[in-house]
């Protein structure tokens, strides 16, 4: 073993190779970092050594194995962990594939901010500082109807600090059935318990009514929560008590009324036969006091959790130091600001501009024109056949679950390589390709892609059946 051990070059003598130092030309890397690499896979070798893992007859093929697997880190260390994929599984708001898309008014918006300095919290007209509070307060007061707003980076952070700031050592009341669990194992009855807001339950699972709600109430009651039940549905012997009523019982009370939205949907996309999801505004007019929403879902913008209301308690969540904990960069505040000036235009090209809106939206006939323009170029890897089938898109990022939009794709296959090899092969791409399958075969949805993710797609399917031609 000793002897086989005394193979393994030193370090020096890695270094030396004229692979190493192109690697750290190419990577314009530290010789120290390489170094630190080299050690890792010499370590490694005599590992493998030891455990009899795996033999090695002479110097040079161990020389030339370390400088192989020191290549292979090397271009791995040089991918981007986060990366673009093409979303051809159908699921619009898909929330393992980062939900909403933004447009490239947002995207120009953003870069423009990320390049420059910025009034982030500088007033230009007052020549002092600003707030970045005001920078899209406006623009949601205008698109809900609310009389103020704030911005912070996600809807459970809406809600945590809702809860923290109004409702601390008090008791919230919530409906049973509305305790539910969201991405992540996240639950709304925890993050109520993380706030130190005492929760009350009342109701069942399946029915809850307005004398629930009125029984429960105390000299320790702050506020009646509701939560929208965006991720899931309770159907057949079933009964909850609606806004107005709970907007009532708060306010004979002099309780805060808050509802949970969690999707944001600013349209009412019941006009055009798509689920029965609540329009903030409708909300707010029905009653409500507070109601907090995300940024990335059927708003179709950036991550982040918009709370609206009433002025007095969203002044309070201003002025809470968990505001500044919660707050969100220039960045997110310039891909909200455009994306919400879509909404505040109100025509139909400036709605169809937000992506997440146009994918739900899209006729079903203009997907099938470009499903058959694709297989007019497709038609040209041999090694791959390809089939037209309806289906039915989801909107996804839990929101509505029982909603499908009928849409169109293709069905992939070839007599060369298993479905779930094809699969794989699509997914470990530069530009990693994820669809679903479909009757035991890979179907590629044609809802989810644009113009750009069509184009790149042909590509990567010509790369496949080159690599196919020659097994």
């Amino acid at each position: 073993m000793k002897e086989l051990l005394r193979r393994i070059p030193p370090v020096h003598d890695i270094q030396r190779k004229q692979e190493i130092k192109e690697i750290q030309e190419h990577l314009n890397i530290t010789r120290e970092k390489l170094k630190h690499w080299i050690q890792t896979e010499i370590e490694h070798v005599r590992q493998l050594m030891m455990t009899n893992k795996r033999e090695f007859q002479h110097k040079e093929e161990i020389e030339k194995y370390i400088l192989y697997q020191v290549k292979q880190k090397s271009m791995n260390w040089k991918k981007d962990n986060l990366t673009r994929v093409i979303n051809a599984t159908g699921t619009i708001l898909h929330t393992n594939l980062g939900r909403a898309r933004l447009s490239d008014e947002s995207l120009e918006h953003v870069a423009n901010v990320a390049k420059h300095y910025s009034n982030l919290e500088y007033s230009t007209k007052k020549g002092e500082r600003g707030s970045r509070h005001s920078i899209v307060e406006e623009l949601i007061k205008e698109v809900t109807g609310a009389e103020a707003a704030l911005v912070v980076n996600n809807n459970a952070a809406a809600v945590y600090l809702t809860l923290r700031a109004l409702a601390k050592n008090q008791e919230i009341i919530v409906s049973r059935g509305e305790l539910v669990e969201i991405g992540g194992s996240f639950r709304v009855s925890s993050i109520m318990s993380e706030s130190d807001a005492q929760l009350v339950e009342v109701g069942t699972t399946n029915k809850t009514h307005d004398f629930d709600y009125v029984d429960a109430i105390n000299e320790q009651t702050a506020m009646i929560l509701k939560v929208h039940t965006s991720n899931f549905k309770i159907t057949g012997f079933t009964e909850q008590v609606n806004t107005e009523d709970l907007a009532t019982i708060a306010n004979k009370n002099r309780l805060i009324y808050y509802e949970d939205l969690g999707s944001g949907a600013l349209i009412n996309l019941k006009d055009y036969g798509i689920g029965d999801e609540p329009v903030v505004r409708d909300i707010l007019e029905a009653g409500a006091h507070l109601v907090s929403f995300s940024g990335d879902k059927l708003l179709g913008g950036p991550q982040a959790g918009i709370v609206a209301g009433r002025k007095d308690l969203i002044d309070v969540l201003k002025r809470h130091q968990l505001a500044r904990v919660l707050r969100v960069d220039k960045m997110t505040l310039a891909a909200l600001e455009t994306t919400l000036r879509m909404y505040a235009k109100g025509t139909h090209s400036s709605l169809m501009s937000i992506p997440a809106i146009r994918d739900i939206l899209r006729p079903a006939s203009e997907i099938m024109e470009n499903v058959q323009a694709f297989l007019e170029k497709a038609t040209a890897n041999t090694m791959l056949t390809f089939d037209i089938r309806d289906s039915y898109a989801t909107i996804g990022g839990g929101t509505m679950p029982d909603e499908q939009v009928q849409s169109y794709g293709v069905l992939v296959q070839s007599n060369v390589i298993s479905p779930e090899e094809l699969e794989s092969r699509l997914r470990n791409q530069d530009t990693p390709v994820i669809g679903r399958f479909l009757d035991e075969k890979l179907f590629l949805d044609f809802r989810t892609l644009d113009h750009h993710d069509i184009d790149q797609l042909h590509r990567i399917l010509a790369s496949i059946n080159q690599d196919l031609e020659v097994m």
